[in-house]
């Protein structure tokens, strides 16, 4: 065997393959696992900023220090602070639909008497408004100026789904004679008296909730 082929190869086997690289996606950072606490974080401080000093008083450095973030850090998770705006009025629309969904079969379990289902209906309304956590509702209800027309057309969607579930039991009034007017009319006069209430309601002035809620059934229905 020749001596010095013989070192090539050994030399050759010698020497480590290349390390390869690993397919695929890199593994996330500790911050890219934890993107969907951090998106939801940062839709409850802009909802809770957008109400308190409205939309375009709020800048984006505002919602990352609420949430303990570079300035620059939202847009990882959104595109814009109009995307944000719109994440926030998505969410609280969402959250209301499911929250009277569960609202409604209770009430459903518990009494079969449609006034009654109106007072239950009534009332998580103002919860969804005033309660905790109620940033949501009230930004979509005076900052959709600032979001496109198609994001405007999506929110309408989800609008209407959450104020049909309320069509029967109005229906169900009106025919019973409990209710008068047109029953689209009085829906419409409804909801704008009710979300009017987020200009003036102030639980530290002694009313609650149930006040509330009572007062509008005697309002809506001349108890």
């Amino acid at each position: 065997m020749d001596k010095p082929a013989a070192r090539s190869r050994a030399t050759a086997v010698a020497v480590p393959a290349a390390e390869k690289r690993p397919r695929g996606r890199p593994r996330k950072t500790v911050d890219e696992r934890d993107d969907g606490n951090r998106r939801r974080d940062l839709i409850t401080s802009a909802a809770k900023l957008f109400r308190k000093k409205g939309f375009d008083a709020t800048s984006t450095r505002d919602i990352a220090a609420a949430v303990g973030m570079r300035s620059g850090s939202p847009f990882y998770h959104f595109k814009s602070k109009g995307a944000l705006l719109y994440a926030v009025m998505e969410e609280g629309m969402r959250s209301a639909i499911e929250r009277q969904a569960q609202a409604l079969q209770r009430a459903e379990q518990e009494t079969p008497d449609i006034r009654s289902q109106l007072r239950i209906l009534i009332r998580n309304h103002f919860g969804v408004l005033l309660g905790p956590g109620s940033d949501f509702i009230p930004v979509m209800l005076y900052e959709s100026r600032a979001i496109t027309a198609r994001q405007r057309a999506s929110l309408a969607k989800l609008q209407n789904e959450y104020e049909s579930v309320w069509v029967p039991v109005l229906q169900a009034l009106h025919a019973s004679g409990q209710l008068r007017g047109d029953v689209k009319l009085v829906r419409l006069l409804m909801f704008g008296a009710m979300n009017w209430s987020v200009q003036w309601f102030d639980a530290k002035k002694g009313a609650s909730l149930d006040e509330l809620s009572d007062a509008a059934m005697a309002l809506f229905l001349g108890d």
